[in-house]
């Protein structure tokens, strides 16, 4: 298995569910929804804001907002919540937690394609 390979794998894996650390993560995570009393929208959007403060990896960000948005979180409070807090951590934050957004988001769909393409045979 190539370096390359690896990641895909891992990819591949949590796209089509497989995924069981990432599954202990969230549910560890809903039990402190339930323990915040704030509502899942609140909830996950101040979240999003820990995340950025504290420059989290695009995984967390993957996680998180795939819950967020299972709850009815839209994208225009996800980019007001980022707009909210940039005078607070900064434009260089936003502006990071941006970039790994979109990397999570583009990795799950690729994975997602690698996933639903038929294998190709080599000659």
């Amino acid at each position: 298995m190539t370096s390359q390979a690896a990641p895909e794998s891992a990819l591949t894996s949590i796209a089509q569910g497989d995924a069981p650390v990432l599954e202990s993560l969230v549910a560890m995570n809903l039990n402190s929804l339930e323990g915040s009393g704030l509502d899942e929208r609140t909830y996950f959007l101040v979240r999003l804001a820990a995340l950025v403060a504290m420059d989290a990896a695009p995984v967390s960000y993957l996680m998180n907002l795939g819950l967020a948005a299972d709850v009815g979180v839209t994208l225009e409070e996800v980019q007001g919540t980022l707009v909210a807090i940039a005078p607070v951590v900064g434009s260089a934050r936003v502006a990071s937690a941006a970039g790994k957004i979109l990397r999570a988001a583009f990795g799950v769909a690729v994975a997602e394609a690698q996933a639903s393409m038929p294998e190709q045979r080599q000659s």
